[in-house]
């Protein structure tokens, strides 16, 4: 039988994109992964992710992993201003990548507040019927999700790198990060304008922009 689990990263970014990934192994080598100490991403380091990650895909039988953009989230959340419609644009995704997996069973960490709910948003997304398990922090529960929570973390982790090469540093890419803010602030006030890989939508980029626009306002109807 095979077995599956889906996780994401980056879901409360406001840099870069949200990474689903999803593994699929057989069930007799789900003790492969409890004997790697597979465990929920943030609680491991960037070195012990990236090791673990080639040592999952050399067990699973198959990794699928899909990035969904910042313009993708913005225009979900410009249009219906709520959260659970990002909650349903997360289940349609994980649900593309468990058609992908095909499995028996999946596992997967609900997004939701009401975890069967964002269970039952998945299978309306299926052509077939796996059994899915849809629970709060499946992560720390089912060594299954959390490989897909390692592979997820990698995969993000190597675009906010690349943005890094490009554009200096922009810290973790999350509002709790100050440099991210700075970089933000940085950004808006050299251009005006945010670059594609931020999420413009999210309340963080909004309250920047508009402080800037404010000065602007005020610097150039001072002048007049």
């Amino acid at each position: 039988m095979m077995i599956s689990g889906v996780d994401e990263a980056g879901r409360g970014s406001v840099l870069g994109p949200l990474v689903i990934a999803g593994v699929s192994v057989d069930e007799h080598n789900l003790h492969k992964l409890v004997s790697l100490g597979v465990k929920d991403s943030k609680l491991l380091s960037p070195k012990k992710r990236e090791k673990l990650a080639i040592e999952i895909r050399s067990i699973a039988l198959i990794c699928h992993v899909l990035f969904l953009s910042p313009a993708e989230i913005d225009v979900v959340v410009e249009r219906n201003r709520k959260l659970h419609k990002l909650n349903r644009l997360e289940a349609q995704a994980m649900a593309k990548v468990i058609s992908i997996l095909k499995p028996d069973v999946i596992y997967v960490d609900a997004s939701d507040v009401l975890a069967g709910r964002f269970g039952e948003h998945i299978a309306e997304n299926l052509d077939f019927n796996p059994r899915i398990v849809s629970e709060h922090k499946a992560d720390t529960t089912y060594p299954i999700v959390s490989a897909a929570s390692i592979i997820a973390k990698v995969e993000r982790d190597q675009v906010i790198s690349q943005l890094q090469k490009k554009h200096g540093n922009i810290g973790c890419g999350y509002p709790s990060d100050p440099q991210t803010i700075k970089f933000l602030e940085d950004w808006i006030t050299q251009f005006g304008v945010y670059p594609d890989f931020v999420r413009k939508s999210w309340k963080t980029a909004k309250r920047l922009k508009c402080k800037f626009d404010a000065q602007q306002k005020t610097l150039f109807g001072s002048s007049l």
